[in-house]
């Protein structure tokens, strides 16, 4: 009888420690709002054949970092990068000199002497491809999306930075949206690349590296 019951305790105790566990393995959910652009969000470009971790990376002359490499990003008139809505160009996208007057999202800033920025819309300005909105989800304090509507206008041309690509596919040094959250302060670390497809920088690859505080939608 004792030993039924010795039995019956150690399964009932061992129930206690996996069902709670498996109870708050909870799903992973969406952060709907703006990341807002802080310190230490930057933008850098790999040339072909080179690799995230190593380069050669681009060099842009106007860059306001030491490291030429870096292209410090600042807060558009939105904060940052929203989820869960497009963030669209607005209409003309580029004035005469081909500058980017894409400003929701970040300020245009010079690339190699032109100004770029940065937008979401509901068609993608560069394959013409129907895409949804950014999301971004939480799961405990990882980060992962789909950040496929995001795009870069530069001297009156469009460049698809999203991950993945509007048709659902990473190619070349692509690598899906990763990062982290903490609930408690709402800071947040979003990173990912993808490799541009024809235009000037073709088989140049965007890295992207956005830092600061979340703001919920209310």
């Amino acid at each position: 009888m004792t030993r039924r019951l010795t039995l019956a305790a150690t399964l009932a105790l061992a129930a206690a420690l996996v069902l709670p566990s498996a109870a708050g393995a909870a799903p992973a959910k969406k952060l709907t709002g703006t990341f807002k652009f802080g310190k230490g969000t930057y933008f850098r470009m790999v040339y072909p054949n080179g690799s995230v971790e190593k380069g050669p990376f681009f060099a842009n002359p106007n860059s306001r970092s030491k490291d030429k490499t870096y292209t410090v990003l600042k807060a558009g008139i939105d904060g940052g990068l929203r989820t869960g809505v497009f963030q669209e160009a607005p209409d003309p996208p580029f004035d005469s000199r081909g500058f980017s007057l894409s400003n929701r999202i970040m300020q245009p800033t010079l690339f190699a002497g032109i100004a770029f920025g940065l937008s979401t819309a509901a068609e993608d300005a560069q394959s013409g491809k129907s895409v949804g909105a950014p999301v971004v989800k939480l799961e405990g304090r990882k980060l992962s999306g789909d950040l496929r509507a995001f795009t870069a206008s530069w001297n009156s041309i469009w460049f698809n930075q999203g991950s993945p690509k509007p048709n659902g596919r990473r190619p070349g040094l692509t690598r899906a949206v990763s990062g982290t959250y903490n609930p408690k302060t709402k800071r947040y670390l979003l990173t990912w690349t993808s490799q541009i497809v024809g235009g000037p920088f073709n088989d140049f690859t965007g890295y992207w590296h956005l830092q600061g505080k979340f703001k919920p939608a209310r």
